[in-house]
């Protein structure tokens, strides 16, 4: 505002965007009392009046020779005061928050870059606060914004170069801050004395937007030579989150209020509507401090690209029709609605994304949703637990799609014979004639093969039997689509994977179920045991032989040695010899009982002249050493070579026999018979003893060898019967396959 020719204080330029434009204020307004005081009474106590007005509360203007009242107070609900009041008062709010979780997390480190961050908060906060003063023209807001906002690009600077000093990186020197700093009290200066400089208020602020736009190009340059040089560094990822939310927050401003500012002398948004995407700022920092995880930045970036690319076209296309339909006043119009209609363009694909996403199990399913489908299928088939229903799912599924009407499954064997599944059973006339396409069909996993009234796919595969289902209609189905075919191959790789998984179940329950008929220790592991337990046991005879018995030998030769010398001479008293006598019958005792415990732990002769021989000689040996008057082995129909462990098996068995017969049967007369019938081996015994009873037979501690029986004839693989009672003897029959 300026005094006309006629000494009359006139409007000349309004502000584009300013409150004075929202305030309905026009170029040629001529202004008659400001504050409830005459024009001419301010400007004799002021002596002049400035070429802006500030700390205006009601102004009485003259426009077209009628005079109004214009009132310069906020309303409550405006976007004067969203944008002037609420929005800075939020930032400031935020940055506090953000400073007190800054203290409380480094009271111990008292780090350099928390205090720089802290004090880049409340430089910026202050500075966007102040900008409501400023605006109104006040001094003190002028003087503060004026500085704090040249200070923003710097003191960001400061601490991304801090911070990374810390880390024990540097990518640019500090002596770039001489001249950053310096700049914010060039401009300060500049304002302070613009009067005696007589510089204009345009040219200030062209001044002061050239030097932050100068100001943050280099901060922001360094940075991403920063980023560059430590991508592969561990503070890359939280580098990249700090550059981008920044750029995200400070871009707006620079691209559509400075740029065009400083180049064309016009901006494309006015400062109020783009300095909010600051909050950007606080925000991030608050929800990193929160937030256990944070968002995949990479993730959001590539997906904002996709979008802005497809929002390309629509919005053009949208501004030219707008274009041809108005007339629009300048370019700066066209600029500004074009790029409104791509935001809101791109706010629409990725709210779109969010909502297909959100809602994809409530939204009614179209016929060719192919991706709907394939997710419905995927959660029907994880409750399957068989074959058939795995096949059912699968079959309605491509049913409700495509222009099919039934569905078979077929299986193919390796030898290439083609046979249908017992629910195809009645239906052989259906799918035989498509029997050569479906052995086309079994080279792959969702191959494809398709025929008049429909097409044949494979599905799965399991031990050499493939899985091929036939989809057919009633008329002649069009030749399936890429679409089709891709979404075909995707269900046949989810039902491969779940078939496999359903059989590999049902295997494992069939083994489940045989284990536990086998009872706690299987035929496998009984043998295992014994095995083992055979091998402790020859390990153990081979060490009394070739230490224990060998001494003794060594030691019964010298007693004999010393005994003949002594006869020889005959000098021994009669009490010695008889002393060497008795020693020499001792040490015999002593050496036949450890080749009898090696006989019994290693049976010899079984290794070197097989079964028979050595229940030959088992018997014998009992004969001599119980009181058993008669033991009876009957071998002579037996002719058939055993695996060693199984005659391992079977002599230990005849042997506890045996054993029990002479500790607890009482028995006068045993019989053995060991003989072959067909593919079969059976053993029998039978002695005349006290017997036990049947219903107490594996109480008895003394009945442990009978357990042991039992298992050796469960790993054996046979089966075993015994018949016995009180007085009335006991008789065993095993009974093994070949």
């Amino acid at each position: 505002m300026q005094f006309n020719e006629k000494n009359e204080y006139q409007v000349f330029e309004i502000e584009k965007g300013s409150l004075a434009q929202s305030l309905g204020f026009k170029k040629g307004d001529i202004i008659r009392e400001i504050n409830g005081k005459s024009v001419e009474k301010l400007r004799s106590e002021d002596g002049k009046l400035a070429d802006e007005l500030s700390d205006v509360k009601s102004i009485i203007v003259e426009r077209d020779e009628e005079i109004g009242i214009v009132e310069t107070g906020y309303e409550l609900v405006s976007y004067e005061s969203l944008f002037l009041f609420i929005i800075p008062m939020m930032f400031y709010l935020l940055s506090l928050f953000c400073v007190y979780f800054i203290i409380k997390s480094n009271k111990k480190l008292n780090s350099a870059s928390a205090f720089i961050l802290i004090v880049f908060l409340l430089v910026t906060s202050t500075a966007y606060s102040c900008s409501v003063g400023s605006a109104k023209g006040d001094s003190l807001s002028i003087y503060i914004t004026m500085i704090t906002f040249q200070f923003v690009p710097v003191l960001y600077l400061h601490y991304i170069y801090q911070y990374f000093k810390e880390k024990g990186k540097e990518f640019f020197s500090n002596k770039i801050f001489l001249l950053l700093y310096p700049i914010g009290l060039f401009n300060l200066l500049i304002e302070i004395f613009s009067d005696n400089l007589q510089v204009t208020y345009s040219s200030i602020k062209l001044i002061n937007l050239m030097s932050f736009l100068f100001v943050t190009s280099i901060a922001f340059g360094l940075i991403i030579y920063g980023v560059i040089k430590y991508k592969a560094s561990e503070q890359a990822y939280f580098l990249r989150i700090l550059v981008i939310t920044n750029f995200v927050a400070f871009i707006p401003f620079l691209i559509f209020y400075v740029i065009p500012y400083v180049f064309i002398g016009d901006y494309i948004f006015p400062a109020m509507f783009v300095v909010p995407f600051l909050l950007i700022i606080p925000f991030s920092l608050v929800y990193q401090f929160i937030a256990t995880k944070i968002y995949d930045i990479e993730f959001l970036l590539g997906r904002f690209k996709y979008y802005g690319l497809l929002a390309i076209l629509p919005s053009l296309t949208a501004v030219g029709v707008f274009t041809l339909t108005q007339e629009l006043s300048n370019s700066l119009n066209t600029i500004k609605t074009t790029i409104f209609i791509y935001f809101i363009m791109l706010g629409v694909f990725y709210l779109k994304e969010i909502l297909d996403f959100r809602f994809r199990l409530k939204r009614f399913s179209e016929k060719f949703n192919y991706q709907d489908s394939v997710f419905k299928f995927t959660q029907l088939i994880r409750s399957s637990t068989s074959l058939s229903q795995v096949l059912r799912e699968l079959s309605q599924t491509i049913l409700d799609v495509l222009p099919v009407s039934q569905a078979y499954v077929l299986e193919l064997k390796n030898d290439g014979t083609v046979g249908g599944l017992p629910e195809n059973h009645g239906h052989d006339h259906i799918w035989k004639p498509y029997e050569k396409e479906a052995i086309k069909a079994v080279t792959d996993i969702g191959k494809i093969v398709e025929v008049d009234r429909g097409f044949l796919i494979k599905i799965g595969e399991r031990g050499g039997t493939s899985y091929v289902m036939l989809c057919l209609s009633i008329l002649n189905t069009p030749k399936l689509t890429r679409d089709e075919i891709s979404w075909l191959e995707t269900l046949a790789f989810y039902t491969s994977v779940s078939l496999e998984n359903v059989l590999k179940i049902g295997e494992l329950m069939e083994h489940l179920e045989n284990v536990k008929k086998e009872g706690p220790n299987p035929a496998w592991l009984n043998k295992l045991m014994f095995a083992i337990e055979e091998k402790q046991r020859s390990d153990l005879a081979r060490d009394l032989h070739d230490s224990v018995l060998q001494d003794m030998i060594s030691l019964k030769h010298q007693s004999e040695m010393f005994l003949a010398d002594f006869e020889k001479d005959k000098v021994c008293t009669n009490q010695i010899r008889q002393r060497l006598i008795n020693m020499n019958e001792h040490m015999s005792n002593v050496i036949q009982m450890t080749r009898e415990t090696c006989q019994e732990l290693r049976p010899q002769l079984l290794y070197d002249l097989g079964l028979v021989k050595a229940l030959s000689k088992l018997a014998a040996q009992h004969r001599e050493s119980s009181s058993i008057e008669k033991i009876r082995l009957n071998t002579e129909k037996f002719s058939k070579i055993l695996e060693l462990d199984t005659q391992l098996n079977l002599y230990r068995i005849v042997q506890e026999l045996l054993s029990n017969a002479a500790k607890h049967s009482k028995a006068t007369e045993i019989l053995i018979m060991l003989v072959c019938i067909k593919e079969k081996v059976v053993l029998h015994y039978e002695d005349n003893g006290i017997g036990v009873d049947q219903d107490k037979l594996y109480q008895n501690s003394a009945n442990m060898g009978l357990s042991g029986i039992r298992e050796r004839v469960r790993a054996l693989n046979g089966s075993l019967e015994i018949q016995t009672a009180e007085g009335k003897g006991f008789r065993v029959v095993i009974e093994m396959e070949l």
